[in-house]
């Protein structure tokens, strides 16, 4: 019987909602042939199994392969997968180089230019002593409204939408609370889709999942914390797109993993506009696993149950595909 370690916690902003994936991921190997462990890892860093803390070998030790079940930062921006691979251990997911790239926004947006991938403008803002001069000069000279966005941040933390100066200068304070740079994007109207991708599936290099059309409140005009895990967002899939629609979407985000050399699954979400086509947003490399995740509602719609999809890829990672 193949032994998974299962990470779960860790020490960035999404800790609660990486326990519920890893939950989740437990819960559905515990009724395939593997022999889960599950492996918490606190807010400090520290790594406990059973309840004793230990030191990351330790830990692993026993483990045939690793699930990284961890969000944002330290699980999904190539902190634990340098980790894994110092110590030799094959894990799920993509490695150090595409999480660090995935995972810094703009960096993620230079190298997709070159493929041809349609996304809204930006510009990058840090720290620095004549800060209030800078975001005046941010207002005047370019497009309002914007969305703010910490550079190093998952789940929507920080994401804040500004159509004033007020707004925007509390949102850029906002967004330093969760990381040291911030970017601040064109905001584009439209609706909000993601897309997940998985390697090597039925038969196909890269099998996309139909897109998920996200409804939001009517309270919200963009895709925040608080819309994610406030309970009123209503979830489509298939989603109400149109063929052509359809077919950018899933070329964009097959594009999307290929070109930052991400692996064995992803989602990237979008915003699809009237007239102007679908404008890539981000990447997420380990998406959530929970029963209310956008990536199972899509796998459900192609007939793809969530324990054939983990023994999937467990078995790319054994493979070390």
């Amino acid at each position: 019987m193949t032994t998974v370690a299962v990470l779960r916690g860790g020490v960035g902003d999404e800790h609660d909602v990486s326990l519920k994936t890893g939950f989740n991921v437990i819960k559905h190997l515990e009724r395939n042939p593997y022999k889960p462990i599950d492996v918490y890892i606190d807010r400090a860093g520290v790594w406990h199994v059973r309840g004793a803390p230990m030191v990351a070998t330790r830990a692993l030790s026993g483990a045939d392969v690793v699930f990284n079940a961890l969000h944002g930062q330290y699980g999904e921006d190539g902190s634990v997968q340098r980790e894994l691979d110092r110590i030799g251990l094959p894990y799920t997911g993509s490695g150090p180089l595409g999480s660090a790239i995935a995972m810094n926004k703009v960096a993620a947006k230079e190298m997709l230019v070159a493929h041809g991938i349609k996304m809204p403008r930006h510009i990058t803002l840090g720290v620095s002593s004549d800060l209030e001069k800078q975001i005046v000069n941010i207002f005047r000279t370019f497009p309002q409204p914007t969305v703010i966005k910490p550079m190093n941040s998952g789940s929507s933390v920080g994401v804040t939408l500004a159509k004033s100066f007020h707004e925007l200068w509390d949102g850029i304070k906002n967004a330093f609370q969760y990381s040291k740079e911030v970017m601040i994007e064109e905001y584009v109207q439209g609706r909000e889709a993601t897309v997940g991708v998985v390697d090597k599936l039925r038969g196909k290099t890269i099998y996309n999942l139909p897109p998920v059309e996200i409804i939001l409140p009517t309270d919200s005009e963009i895709f925040d914390y608080n819309a994610k895990y406030g309970g009123k967002t209503e979830e489509k899939c298939p989603g109400t797109f149109s063929r052509a629609q359809v077919e950018e979407l899933e070329r964009a985000a097959a594009n999307v993993h290929e070109a930052l050399g991400l692996r064995h699954y992803s989602r990237s979400d979008f915003i699809v506009t009237p007239n102007r086509g679908s404008y890539f947003l981000e990447v997420n490399t380990l998406p959530g696993l929970t029963n209310e995740s956008l990536l199972p509602k899509s796998l459900d719609a192609v007939g793809i149950s969530m324990d054939e999809f983990l023994d999937h890829v467990i078995k790319m990672a054994l493979e070390r595909k």
